[in-house]
C-alpha cells in the first residue's frame, strides 16, 4: 500500500480535490509507501466504510495534511501489514478533514483515500491512546486490503466489515503493542463500529483469526479482550 503525507507538496494549504490529485512520497520500506508523484482519482469515488455520522457532510475541498502523529501511527500500521498483503497492497492517501464523519474510506481502481475528523482522533487518543488510533487506521486500511488482496484464510460468508476486522487483527499482531495498548485497541474498535457492523462477539472472532494468522499469540489477545466493553 501507499500512504500520502500531503505536507510534502501542500504545506499548510488545503488540498483541492475536485477531481482528486493526491501527493505521495515513495519509500519502499513501507507498504503504505509515502510518495511524491501525483495520482488522479474520480471526482466521486464510492464510500467503502464510514465510522460515525452520515458521509453526506464530507467536503473533500476541506482535506488537509494529516498531523505528524497520525502519519507516524499510520506508518506503524503499514509496517505491521506489509508481509500480509505484498505484492497486492493497495495505494492509500490519508487526510484530516473537519467535515468528515469520524473516519471515512473511499476506494476506486486500486486507490484508496482515508479522511478522519481531527476532533474524533483527539477524543479517541485522550480516552485510549496510540493503540486505539492504530486499530482504527488498521480497520480502514483493512477495507482497502479487502478490495485488492486475496485472503483465503477468511471465512467466505463474512461481510466486508468483518473482513476488515480480520485485517485489523493482523495489524495488531505485528504493531508491537503493549498489553495495555492491545486492550485499548480492542476497546476502540468495539465502541466505534460502523452502522453495518454485526455484534462484537462475531467481530472479535474475526479480529482473533487475523491476529493469529499474522503470527500473534491468541492467548495474549484473549486476556486483553476479556476486559473489553463493547457497545
Amino acid at each position: 500500500m501507499r500512504i500520502a503525507d500531503t505536507q510534502s507538496v501542500t504545506g499548510n494549504r488545503h488540498v483541492q480535490c475536485g477531481p482528486w490529485k493526491e501527493a505521495m512520497l515513495q519509500n519502499t520500506t513501507l507498504i503504505l509507501l509515502l510518495s511524491v508523484f501525483v495520482m488522479p482519482f474520480k471526482t466521486n469515488p464510492p464510500v467503502i466504510c464510514q465510522l460515525g455520522d452520515s458521509a453526506s457532510t464530507y467536503n473533500a475541498y476541506e482535506d488537509q495534511r494529516p498531523t505528524a502523529d497520525a502519519m507516524q501511527l499510520a506508518q506503524r500500521v503499514s509496517a505491521a501489514l506489509k508481509s500480509a498483503c505484498w505484492p497486492n497492497c493497495p495505494s492509500l492517501v490519508i487526510f484530516r478533514n473537519p467535515t468528515a464523519p469520524n473516519a471515512i474510506l473511499l476506494f476506486d481502481s486500486g486507490l484508496a483515500k482515508m479522511a478522519y475528523s481531527p476532533q474524533f482522533f483527539n477524543d479517541v487518543y485522550a480516552k485510549f491512546g496510540d493503540g486505539a488510533i492504530i486499530a482504527i487506521i488498521a480497520h480502514m486500511l483493512g477495507h482497502a486490503l479487502n478490495e485488492t488482496t486475496p485472503s483465503e484464510w477468511m471465512k467466505s460468508d463474512w461481510t466486508t466489515e468483518v473482513r476488515a476486522d480480520a485485517w485489523t487483527g493482523c495489524a495488531l499482531a505485528n504493531a508491537s503493542l503493549s498489553a495495555r495498548g492491545l486492550r485499548d485497541a480492542l476497546t476502540a474498535v468495539s465502541v466505534y463500529p460502523s452502522a453495518s457492523h454485526p455484534g462484537w462477539s462475531q467481530r472479535l472472532q474475526a479480529v482473533r483469526l487475523g491476529y493469529i494468522h499474522c503470527g500473534g499469540d491468541g492467548s495474549k489477545l484473549d486476556s486483553q479482550a476479556v476486559s473489553t466493553k463493547p457497545k
